[in-house]
């Protein structure tokens, strides 16, 4: 349709929309490019590109206890998701990885299933994500929440982090692996207090997607996985640069 020529699977506009709606601040946006990604309409450079554009829900916190810094990782967020749209579809292409599958827990219904919100809740929310991939989030989350609150209470934290920046920074990008909001809030609080660097914080906006990434989960794990991966090379990369330039 005009939407999908509009978009020209492959193209740059391609990538600056994905990448235009990943940066604006909060899901919604995300959500938008998934549902683009799972219609056909994009591809994955491009779902990849707003994932990595986007910072979730922490954008309206970051912009509220320091927006100069937030309007920075925005722009720095937006100018790299273009050439890592455009390398993600050329490296799934040249190592032959096939996007764009369907996860086995996905189900096809009729246009008139897929119209009634009590199909919705019970079989996409229940059945495929809630029983299907929330249990291993759940672990995730919880083991990182927990790591932090016994760092909080048990050690001196602040002294900690300034000590051991580049480990912090790894921790920041594996913590983004999460694919839920909160514990990258965690990183925002601590550079608003002064306690972590720049790039820290830069390199975990980069490796989080907030809740972008949960409607993905229930279309195809593997594309899922494969975004993060490129997150978490890419914050590790970029962050660490940063991180080298003492920033």
């Amino acid at each position: 349709g005009k939407l999908h020529r509009f978009l020209k699977k492959g193209s740059w506009r391609e990538y600056s929309i994905a990448s235009l709606l990943g940066v604006t601040p909060g899901c919604s946006g995300s959500f938008l490019n998934v549902s683009f990604y799972m219609h056909g309409f994009i591809g994955f450079g491009a779902i990849a590109a707003g994932m990595i554009a986007t910072s979730g829900d922490e954008a309206f916190v970051m912009l509220a206890r320091f927006p100069k810094e937030a309007l920075i990782i925005f722009a720095i967020l937006f100018s790299l998701a273009l050439p890592v749209g455009w390398l993600g579809d050329r490296l799934v292409r040249y190592f032959r990885i096939t996007t764009s599958e369907r996860c086995d827990l996905y189900t096809i219904h009729s246009p008139k299933e897929e119209q009634t919100s009590g199909h919705y809740l019970k079989e996409h929310i229940w059945e495929h994500i809630i029983k299907g991939h929330l249990g291993r989030i759940f672990v995730w989350t919880f083991l990182a929440v927990l790591l932090v609150e016994l760092a909080i209470n048990f050690w001196p934290l602040e002294a900690l982090v300034k000590s051991n920046p580049g480990w912090v920074l790894l921790v920041a990008v594996f913590v983004g692996i999460i694919p839920e909001s909160g514990p990258h809030l965690i990183f925002v609080t601590l550079y608003a207090q002064g306690v972590i660097p720049f790039s820290v914080l830069l390199a975990s906006s980069i490796a989080q997607d907030g809740h972008g990434l949960l409607p993905l989960l229930s279309y195809s794990f593997k594309d899922a996985m494969l975004i993060k991966l490129v997150n978490v090379g890419v914050a590790l990369v970029i962050g660490g640069l940063f991180f080298l330039l003492g920033l």
